[in-house]
């Protein structure tokens, strides 16, 4: 027979009943030197099985679970007086019923509140309900933050037997008709958002901003930011206190117009993040749990920023696609490169989400490349997305890391490489020297300079985007076959069969070839392709600079340019650049023999038009995407970029290339 002590079956909120208890019999008085006798108790969780049947036969169970809990109240269905509707965004599942009501009792704290009310019906939604008020109970200690960023679970509705069947209904509050989904959806939802939030110029300081109104990409950026702050700081309120919501939605998400805040949805299915045991926090297998369940919350966050910023992904098929990209293990730093095609399609004035990520040097395209990261471990923290660029304003000062600085440089370049004009005016000298000089700050930051770091960032496709060599088209020639480049890529296959590093390196060039007679509208021709192989062996190198002392009369390096820059008050405090330097660590290619074909899909069979279109296209291609064995070596390469170096200097911007389908 198990004894349990008295404590643990009473209730904790009576303490009055405690006193009546021992009223009559009075505890004897022991002297300080007496050690008191040892008893054994337990808790509930270990009564027999026998006791605990007998006691939900009896009724008892609800009581018990009232005085356990603690700030949960528990009601009558007299005391609700039901609406005849329910708003759209109280969205339930198949085993719940969702009745709004208003609490019509004088003597509850609720009075004149309208509640929503949520029937479990099945057993797995019962213990939904009563998981939300062990939860309550977890975040009883901060009630502020758990009113402010959590969807208010005020109590339960007595059960009552119907039939033989027990019922449970969880009362939680009610915030608004819309979920974030519904608010979104709607075809004026940026006005609306912004009146239902009131923001003013105190309002907006939430996010380090102080200016009202603007331009649309500049207000939806900005409400952007406070919902994902208000997000964040929820989710964060939870991870602090063990618990992972595991079901972050834009349906279980709303927004309150009375404090203006996110609320995150019923913590029904929370689970902890210790286990059953929260002292065992330092064992591996809780460690891993904990980095688990806080990491598949951090990529819920991430598809939930992607929808909010990119309101395409709301269509099914489109957002499809989007999760298809991840699930098949693409790197999501690859995401504008795979989105720009598909999001870009039938937009003539361009995308406003694509202008949000693209702004601060494409910094939300780093948060939702953290969000989503590949490896839960990867994943970015609540906290130090807080501290992200892209949900900062501009009035808060951000010292961002060197990661973040890497990005923006990579963003920035491939963004001059995108709106390149060509032309022979003052605009054009300059952004290429601007190009330039930003590839090559990129080059000083490389973080991947060993080569067993190459070899494994190396395979893949990458795509032409840039090129610091000479630029020859068609505008202001006539040449003899009308050839327009499409896309230009290489493509590198590691070699399982060598016992040394060795890749297939393949070059292909997509062209047409237009008329002649007439330049299409459309530019559109007949199709063709080049396509160069070759093995490629990957050793150790090092990029030498040549030293300009000879020639400093007039003219200052380009290192020196950088030194200057990475030396100023911008850069200082992360850049240890004294003096310019004159080599840097990079990897040596040393190619094979060499294999050209082309097919070109025209009706005529005279050879010398295969031949002008092969020279039309090597004059308009660089050098090194037709004979490969120039390209030298590679000077920089992370998990979206790559820049690689031919034989004359010139340099080869490159980005990864994935497949939309």
């Amino acid at each position: 027979m198990v004894l349990c002590s008295i404590s643990s079956l009473l209730p904790s909120r009576h303490p009055a009943h405690l006193s009546r208890s021992f009223s009559k019999q009075p505890p004897p008085l022991r002297s300080p030197l007496r050690r008191r006798p040892w008893r054994p108790s337990c808790s509930l969780e270990k009564m027999a099985p026998a006791a605990r049947e007998s006691r939900r036969e009896n009724g008892t169970e609800e009581e018990e679970e009232e005085g356990e809990v603690g700030p949960v109240l528990r009601f009558e269905m007299s005391d609700f007086a039901i609406c005849n509707y329910v708003s759209i965004g109280i969205q339930g599942r198949a085993d719940e019923v969702v009745f709004e009501a208003t609490v019509r009792d004088s003597k509850s704290p609720l009075y004149n509140s309208r509640v929503v009310l949520r029937e479990l019906t099945s057993v797995q939604a019962q213990r939904r309900g009563r998981r939300a008020l062990e939860v309550l109970k977890k975040l009883a200690r901060r009630l502020l933050m758990y009113h402010s960023y959590a969807m208010q679970v005020h109590g339960y509705v007595a059960a009552t037997s119907d039939g033989g069947s027990r019922n449970f209904t969880l009362v939680h509050g009610y915030h608004g008709s819309y979920s974030l989904r519904h608010w979104l959806q709607l075809s004026d939802w940026l006005p609306t958002l912004e009146a239902t939030l009131a923001l003013d110029e105190e309002g907006v300081r939430r996010v380090g901003d102080d200016n009202v109104g603007g331009p649309a990409v500049t207000r939806q950026l900005r409400i952007t930011r406070i919902l994902m702050r208000d997000l964040l700081i929820g989710v964060n309120y939870l991870h602090s206190h063990g618990l992972a919501h595991t079901q972050l939605r834009l349906e279980n998400v709303h927004i309150s117009p009375i404090d203006k805040h996110v609320k995150v949805g019923i913590l029904g299915n929370a689970v902890d993040l210790y286990g059953n045991s929260p002292h065992n926090s330092t064992m591996s297998g809780t460690t891993v749990r904990k980095t688990l369940m806080i990491a598949f919350d951090m990529r819920c966050v991430g598809f939930m920023m992607a929808k909010m910023v990119l309101r395409e992904l709301m269509d099914t098929s489109i957002f499809i696609k989007f999760k298809s990209f991840l699930t098949k293990g693409n790197d999501p730093s690859c995401l504008r490169e795979f989105l720009l095609p598909i999001l870009s399609r039938g937009s003539l004035s361009g995308n406003a989400g694509l202008q949000m990520l693209d702004r601060n040097w494409g910094a939300g395209w780093n948060l939702l490349s953290l969000l989503l990261a590949t490896k839960p471990s990867e994943r970015i923290s609540c906290l130090d997305a807080l501290r992200h660029p892209f949900l900062c304003g501009p009035k808060w000062r951000i010292d961002p890391s060197i990661d973040v600085i890497r990005w923006g440089l990579g963003s920035s370049t491939v963004r001059m490489a995108e709106d390149y004009i060509y032309g022979h005016h003052q605009v054009y000298k300059t952004q290429r020297r601007r190009i330039a000089y930003f590839i090559e700050l990129m080059e000083l930051l490389n973080p991947q300079p060993r080569r067993k770091n190459w070899l494994n960032f190396l395979s893949g496709r990458w795509r032409l985007l840039y090129c610091t060599g000479r630029h020859i088209g068609l505008t202001l020639r006539e040449p003899s076959s009308r050839v327009l480049i499409v896309d230009a890529y290489l493509t590198f296959t590691r070699s399982p069969d060598s016992d040394e590093p060795m890749f297939l390196l393949s070059s292909d060039i997509s062209f047409n070839v237009m008329p002649t007679s007439q330049w299409p509208h459309n530019k559109s021709g007949d199709p063709g392709n080049l396509h160069i192989e070759t093995s490629v062996r990957v050793a150790t190198g090092r990029r030498l600079y040549l030293r300009e002392e000879e020639s400093r009369s007039n003219s200052v390096s380009s290192q020196e340019s950088i030194a200057r820059k990475l030396s100023s008050k911008k850069w200082k405090g992360w850049s240890t650049v004294k003096e310019p330097p004159f080599g840097l660590p990079a990897a040596k290619f040393v190619a094979g023999e060499i294999d050209v074909s082309m097919r070109f899909d025209s009706s005529a069979s005279n050879p010398s038009v295969a031949r002008n279109v092969l020279q039309e296209v090597r004059t308009q291609i660089p050098p090194e995407m037709f004979d490969v064995s120039k390209l030298v070596c590679g000077t920089y390469v992370d998990s979206r970029l790559l820049v690689l170096r031919g034989v004359n200097g010139s340099a080869l911007l490159f980005t990864r290339s994935c497949p939309i389908s």
